[in-house]
């Protein structure tokens, strides 16, 4: 399937592997949609993607189910749906020091936010289309501090199996991203990002961390190719292997 002429809405698109993506869908021919919350960050994302014609700034919430659904009423047509978004400040931490509402923050813009996304979105959506989110491998390698987040991604990757069977033909997916250079890593991190990446570049069979265009290329593959919904796509470098 050709996703050129196809209009497509990137949630969490201002940064990391979402521009990656909107990259990658404009250079293919596709109109898109960029949604996120900082109007800051959109705007610095057009820039990068040099202001071309084929692309829409919109600042939504998608936690917020009124915001979700003004989104879709003024982008009316669809052919894809993808969301990157995930709010996960604060939420790296041991049990004893875990903020609540830091773990609310990721289940609202990693789950409900997705599910609203579905909800409103998937009316609009042309009966080829697709959805896709992302999910994570700290669904399948948990590390201390990262309980939240591991939840929530194995929590997505089951309700996208649901949604692929409820909203059927609209294909519906999720990405598994391994450890990615993205900004996210000044959450997770701090100041030991390049350390951190790294060692696990090192240990991975293809000897590197992902970049934001591996997962971009991924998401691709999952809006073009029309016998696949229901399925984790995993993106990892080998990461479950060691």
């Amino acid at each position: 399937m050709d996703i050129s002429n196809t209009r497509i809405l990137i949630v969490g698109g201002g940064s990391g592997m979402g521009l990656a993506l909107a990259r990658h869908c404009l250079a293919a021919g596709a109109s898109v949609v960029i949604a996120g919350r900082s109007e800051d960050r959109l705007r610095r994302a057009s820039e990068e993607l040099g202001n071309p014609a084929a692309l829409e700034t919109i600042a939504a919430d998608i936690t917020e189910e009124t915001e979700v659904a003004a989104l879709f009423e003024r982008i009316g047509r669809l052919d894809h749906i993808v969301s990157t978004a995930a709010d996960i400040e604060g939420a790296y931490q041991l049990l004893p020091a875990l903020d609540l509402k830091a773990a609310q923050r990721v289940v609202e813009s990693k789950f409900y936010g997705p599910l609203l996304l579905a909800k409103h979105g998937a009316p609009r959506l042309a009966a080829v289309g697709s959805i896709t989110f992302t999910s994570g491998i700290a669904a399948y390698r948990p590390a201390a501090r990262g309980s939240v987040v591991a939840a929530v991604n194995a929590a997505l990757e089951g309700l996208v199996r649901a949604l692929a069977v409820e909203l059927a033909p609209i294909r519906v997916n999720v990405v598994s991203p391994g450890w990615v250079d993205t900004s996210i890593w000044a959450y997770v991190a701090g100041d030991k990002k390049a350390e951190t990446l790294g060692k696990m570049a090192e240990r991975l069979p293809v000897g590197r961390v992902g970049q934001p265009e591996d997962i971009a290329d991924a998401i691709g593959f999952l809006m073009r190719n029309g016998f696949t919904t229901g399925t984790t796509l995993h993106v990892e470098g080998g990461h479950r292997l060691v």
